[in-house]
């Protein structure tokens, strides 16, 4: 059974190596070493080469896809200098560029960039560091793009007192036939921009455009990324029948991104760590989802639907949505179906999803996201206090037979196998279980990783304080108060389990835990906080039963055991 004991623990530090090192090359940019993607090659058509100007996708037809290069204006003249313009709501700050009428910035008003105080965070930007912006056009024809000139309608650059609703309105000149009206519409306390794309054929036959929505970002990572955790960003794809889709840029770069590409519903979206942009066409357009290379380190992701024959002097409009906001459950949950899903937890959401329903009413109660943690967690430790309860009196068992095990390994060192059947006979006088103190454990693990990524995810953690220097539970400890408690914690936990009569075996149990306390000096104060409620916990509940099965609580002293 020790030999069992012994190869779990190995099991576990190594998977936990493999796991950190996977980690780190994913934060450096690099392919994971052990587990890489298994997405198959894309299909055919993704591996077209681009049109005219690579940043316009191409057209979904072979009739169309001939003209889909960007429009232009008269190559006689020059094109007008582009002109950004800015208009302020109670929740954004937003900035639009006349080239295509597209949204280059969007600052989140109700978000600090750091912590609580800082300037507001900006999400959308289009400057030398930085690139992430939406886009809209036509293709199809030599057709306005998000290339072409557009000229502002006049009208209000700010949401005012009393007022619900504020327009945008850029209108293109005509460009081989067409006009193309694109009105965003702001309103009060909402991250959903209503988009409405109006297209009046000018011209003296039909036209059959197709209408493009996209998100364009650089594929850096995010500032909240650090080499011991991370989180995805990158391009997503929902629909109703594939679910939610995860696009690496990696993938993209390699032409073997996988996702569904024609659907009647779902969203396009980018994310990253707290806050996600998507595109919501209307429910039952069919459209052709599309994720794209456009330079080295620029990708877009984005979808394509073709609008009904418009006859001459006609016009047809369609209408899309563009959520730019923070990953708040509630509000994706009713933005549209499956949006919420932005916010992963992974293999985990059947679990992550109820904890943070239970966090979230907790916080109702306390009114402070750190209480709310330390509460959960007590919480969770109750329902599991009687699996707990069982997996240390295991271990207080375990711990009381020590000392014979020990005598009887070192009289019987030079014989393997009747040491073994030695300690077999203990463990039956005793009715001891060497793996009674890991099942129980075991099926906790799920629960506390789930709570973890729960904790990760969620961006109410942003910038909330709990208490004194801790002021904001998203970033790790100014001081590592928390993270030096954290690892005390664990030396007292670990000091209070049972020795391993094996003293490599011993050694291992010792520096695993100690390893692991040092990355929490690098993680959210959020995520510490809750480590060290249930460290303490797990040892107020260990000595009690120690002390009630009278197990005298006598702390291993880690020093003695490295220097023999």
């Amino acid at each position: 059974m020790n030999d069992i004991r012994r190869s779990i623990l190995w099991v576990v530090f190594g998977f936990s190596m493999v796991l950190i090192w996977d980690k780190w090359q994913i934060h450096n940019g690099k392919a994971p070493t052990f587990f890489p993607s298994s997405a198959a090659t894309a299909p055919a058509e993704q591996k077209a080469a681009p049109a005219a100007d690579a940043s316009v996708p191409a057209a979904t037809s072979a009739s169309a896809s001939a003209a889909s290069g960007a429009a232009a204006p008269d190559a006689g003249a020059p094109a007008p200098a582009a002109v950004r313009h800015e208009v302020t709501t109670d929740v954004f700050k937003l900035t639009f560029n006349s080239e295509g009428g597209s949204l280059i910035g969007a600052t989140l008003l109700k978000h600090a960039s750091k912590q609580l105080g800082s300037e507001p965070f900006q999400l959308l930007a289009q400057n030398d560091q930085h690139t992430y912006i939406a886009q809209t056009g036509l293709i199809g024809g030599s057709f306005p793009t998000h290339k072409t000139p557009m000229a502002l309608v006049p009208g209000p650059n700010s949401l005012a007192d009393g007022q619900d609703t504020l327009a945008v309105k850029f209108e293109s000149a005509d460009v081989g036939g067409v006009k193309l009206v694109k009105t965003y519409t702001l309103k009060r306390g909402s991250y959903t921009i209503d988009v409405a794309h109006e297209v009046v054929n000018t011209g003296a036959a039909p036209v059959t455009p197709q209408l493009y929505v996209q998100l364009v970002r650089d594929g850096n990572k995010t500032d909240s990324e650090t080499p011991f955790y991370s989180t995805f960003t990158g391009p997503a794809v929902y629909t109703s029948a594939q679910k939610y889709q995860k696009i690496e840029f990696g993938q993209i770069t390699d032409n073997k991104a996988t996702f569904e590409k024609s659907a009647t519903d779902g969203y396009v979206a980018m994310v990253q760590h707290y806050f996600t942009s998507a595109w919501l066409l209307p429910e039952g357009a069919a459209r052709e989802n599309f994720a794209r290379r456009i330079d080295n380190n620029l990708f877009s992701i984005g979808a394509i639907s073709t609008l009904p024959a418009i006859a001459p002097g006609q016009s047809q409009k369609l209408d899309a949505r563009l959520f730019v906001g923070p990953q708040l459950e509630k509000v994706l949950e009713t933005t549209a179906p499956g949006l919420e899903l932005v916010k992963d937890y992974g293999w985990l959401t059947i679990i992550a999803k109820p904890l943070y329903w239970l966090l979230e009413k907790i916080h109702g109660f306390v009114g402070n996201w750190g209480w709310a943690i330390v509460l959960l967690v007590v919480l969770l430790k109750a329902a599991f206090y009687w699996l707990n309860a069982s997996a240390y009196r295991s271990m207080a068992k375990m711990k009381a037979i020590n000392p014979r095990i020990t005598e009887m390994r070192e009289r019987l060192k030079g014989n393997p196998q009747l040491m073994q059947q030695e300690m077999m006979k203990i463990y039956r006088e005793e009715k001891v279980n060497p793996l009674g103190g890991c099942f129980p454990i075991l099926i906790q693990i799920p629960v506390f990783i789930a709570l973890y990524w729960v904790l990760l995810s969620s961006v109410e953690m942003r910038n909330a304080p709990w208490m004194g220097w801790i002021t904001d539970l998203s970033t790790k400890d100014p001081f590592y108060v928390l993270p030096f408690v954290m690892t005390l914690t664990t030396i007292v936990q670990t000091a209070l389990n049972p020795l391993p009569p094996d003293p490599l075996q011993a050694k291992m149990m010792w520096l695993m835990p100690l390893m692991f306390s040092v990355m929490f000096f690098f993680f959210p104060a959020g995520l510490v906080l809750y480590w060290i409620t249930n460290n303490l916990l797990t040892i107020a509940q260990q000595a009690y039963i120690n002390s009630k099965m009278g197990v005298p609580l006598k702390i291993t002293n880690p020093i003695t055991l490295f220097k023999s």
